[in-house]
């Protein structure tokens, strides 16, 4: 296998590459990065987690001028979540040159965002609809743009952005130099690669190189009524560092993080229908490592890139074998090893027979390894020492008063992870929430109150410090 500095990389890129630790390229980057550093227009099939960023970053930042005080690349990314990914990555890869990338993307200040332009962002990452939305305002002009990436090119067919990409697209010169990447390659998307790129080489990573060797594979036959049981049950054995579970829609996300979180779990839920603040909130915790457990929808988990993930547990059966394929991605990332347990019921089997076929493996029947001895659940590790306090028995409880609601996007959820992480309470003990729009009401075991106001009070939710006393009597 070539070294990076045998594909014709600079030294100024060599030495960034130096500096974050990259050994030798992936499959992927051996065979994107000369072609693209020769000026050829590039279309790669690869899963996220193979090193595509790498592999159209360094070429792209290799030929950028940082004395040019103009936007001369452009990625395209379908969600906020992979944009900031994308943005750190080539800060860091463009830091010994000294090229400014600027991110823009929904649910920030667009004034901040055309502040960064004017000042001269020499790289712009950007979700489709805020670069379109500063595109009229004029604040982001392409003319000098001399490279264009349009990454998880199927996540955008998939939210609908298409045919802004292709608008964006148009207003970039005819001479850019273009790269598209995508897990798969829909017709749509290879319309739009016949249309806008120009003699493309096509280089694709085959599906075993990403997953198959990396991700142990499983499936578990179970009744819809026994799902959530089943559930509780694989994570009691497999005992995940962190595991990311799959479900098909809002309702079923709501339904299965009320339930785990009742039995105790450390657990969170995010899916399209929550604010763009509490979805931050719940994505910073997950990537910092102080949430175990997290339930998404497909759309929510896009550009999710975490390599701390251990498990997937596909709990609802995928709509198709490529959403598979994507899933199960999220563990097992850049030669890690993962496992990914996909439940199914009885009439179902032909679906996972599909998925089998797509992904080239058989899945292997879950069974509980003896050799594992489960923990329970209830107790998940934590990042201090406090006991373990179990749920108040039946007495008396004291009701106490949090400075704080819906208008800083609080949630119940939110309350019962600050007291269980903070005090070591179990989550049943925290009982009656009522969140209102700027304060929260809630009981906990009278013989726990001093102490919960105690040491939950200063304690930060969502960047906001809470406040805590006890109700009047």
């Amino acid at each position: 296998m070539p070294t990076f500095a045998e594909l014709g990389l600079a030294p100024d890129i060599l030495a960034a590459i130096q500096d974050v630790g990259y050994e030798e390229p992936s499959p992927i980057q051996e065979q994107a990065i000369p072609p693209l550093l020769e000026g050829s227009d590039v279309i790669g099939q690869a899963q996220t987690g193979s090193g595509k960023t790498a592999a159209f970053g360094l070429p792209m930042l290799q030929y950028v001028d940082p004395t040019e005080h103009e936007v001369q690349g452009l990625v395209l990314t379908p969600t906020r979540e992979l944009c900031i990914q994308v943005t750190q990555a080539l800060r860091t890869y463009g830091s010994r040159k000294g090229v400014d990338v600027v991110a823009v993307f929904g649910g920030a200040p667009i004034r901040t965002q055309q502040a960064q332009l004017r000042a001269g962002g020499h790289v712009v990452v950007g979700t489709v609809g805020r670069v379109k939305d500063l595109i009229s305002r004029h604040s982001l002009m392409l003319h000098s743009t001399r490279f264009v990436v349009l990454d998880e090119a199927d996540e955008m067919l998939d939210l609908g952005f298409l045919e802004d990409v292709e608008r964006i697209l148009s207003l970039t010169p005819s001479s850019r130099q273009t790269a598209l990447f995508s897990a798969t390659m829909p017709p749509e998307i290879r319309r739009l690669a016949d249309q806008y790129l120009y003699n493309p080489i096509t280089i694709k990573v085959k599906t075993a190189t990403l997953t198959v060797d990396t991700v142990e594979q499983f499936a578990l036959e179970v009744s819809a009524r026994d799902k959530a049981e089943a559930l509780v049950g694989v994570l009691e054995a497999e005992r995940p560092d962190q595991a990311l579970v799959f479900v098909r829609t809002k309702i079923r996300c709501d339904q299965l993080f009320r339930t785990l979180r009742d039995r105790g779990m450390n657990v969170k839920a995010i899916h399209g229908d929550m604010t763009q603040g509490a979805r931050d909130g719940v994505m910073i915790s997950f990537k910092e490592g102080r949430l175990p457990l997290l339930i998404a929808t497909d759309v929510a988990s896009r550009g999710l890139d975490i390599t701390g993930i251990s498990h997937v547990v596909n709990f609802d059966v995928p709509v198709s074998p490529d959403v598979y394929v994507h899933r199960i991605g999220r563990t097992g990332r850049v030669g890690r090893s993962g496992r990914a347990i996909t439940f199914y019921e009885p009439r179902q089997q032909r679906e996972v027979a599909a998925i089998e076929n797509h992904a080239g493996v058989k899945l292997s029947p879950w069974v509980k390894d003896a050799r594992v001895a489960p923990t329970p659940v209830k107790a998940p590790p934590r990042r201090h020492s406090k006991p373990h306090v179990p749920a108040n028995g039946g007495g008396p409880l004291r009701k106490l008063i949090l400075s704080g609601g819906r208008a800083e996007g609080l949630e119940p959820s939110d309350i019962i992870h600050a007291i269980t992480s903070a005090t070591g309470l179990d989550g049943e003990a925290v009982r009656n929430i009522r969140v209102l729009e700027r304060f929260a009401f809630f009981e906990v075991p009278e013989q726990e109150a001093d102490r919960v106001v105690e040491q939950v009070n200063g304690t930060e939710v969502r960047g906001q410090p809470l406040r805590l006393e006890l109700a009047r009597t």
